[in-house]
Parts: structure tokens; sequence; C-alpha cells
């Protein structure tokens, strides 16, 4: 059954508004979710534990859809989702040094992601000039 097609409950289905203020908030909690801090929270104070919530966590799994994906800014958030379908990460979220470690293993991949990201555009840059000045060459030959 398509997203859309679930029902709001008591049998109603839901209006468009209801449909496109759902998807805004789901969409906000799951970028919540690259907040390691913010699970740090959650499992402190037993969210995690709660069956009903954790059935939330495995209905947005939705999100991995490229469909859905694609409104994503923190896309980290969708790894953390499925590591939350886990049972022994929900309760390693407790202790603030694994927190601290999920968010400095976040951070050093934003900087290299930065660096590694910065030399690939360059590079591509490059060739792409390449290409252009070969292509201006052999046409400059003729002249």
């Amino acid at each position: 059954m398509d997203r859309k097609e679930k029902r709001a409950g008591f049998g109603s289905i839901e209006t468009e508004e209801q449909q496109r203020t759902r998807f805004q908030v789901e969409l906000e909690f799951v970028q919540c979710l690259a907040n390691p801090n913010y699970l740090n929270f959650l499992a402190q104070r037993g969210i995690l534990k709660d069956p009903n919530f954790v059935n939330y966590l495995k209905y947005l799994q939705y999100w991995k859809e490229a469909k859905y994906a694609k409104f994503l800014k923190y896309p980290q958030c969708l790894h953390m989702l499925e590591l939350l379908q886990y049972e022994h990460f929900r309760k390693e979220l407790v202790n603030a040094q694994c927190t601290k470690f999920i968010d400095d293993q976040q951070l050093l991949h934003w900087q290299h992601y930065q660096r590694k990201r910065s030399a690939l555009l360059q590079e591509q840059a490059e060739k792409t000039q390449a290409t252009k000045d070969g292509r201006q060459q052999p046409s400059q030959v003729g002249t």
C-alpha cells in the first residue's frame, strides 16, 4: 500500500492538508535522527525502549525510497534510522561515550567529504577545460 493510501485512523482518509502536515512532521523528525545528541536524549528517557516507538521507526523506513529521500538535507539520518532498527544500538545510545563517538565520526566524515568533494570538482573542472582545449586545437590547426 502506498504511503498516501494509508488512513488517518478511525476509518477516515487523510485530507490533502493532513498528508502535507504529516509529510513535513515526519521529514523533520527523520532528519533529527542524524543528531547523535538527540538520540542520546531519547535513549536516556527510555523512549527507544517503547515498542510503539520502535514500530514507528520501522514505519519511517519508507524515507529510504528515492522519491522521499530526495527531500532530506541530512542523508546520514537514513543510516541512523537503519541502526535504530537494532535493539543493541538503541541500548548503547544511553551511553554518552557512544554518542560522542558517533558525533566525532560524523564530524570527521563531513571534514573529509568536503576536502574530497572539492578535489573531485577541481579534477572535473580541469578535465572539462582540457576537453575544450583539445577540441579547439584541431580547429585552430586548420586555420
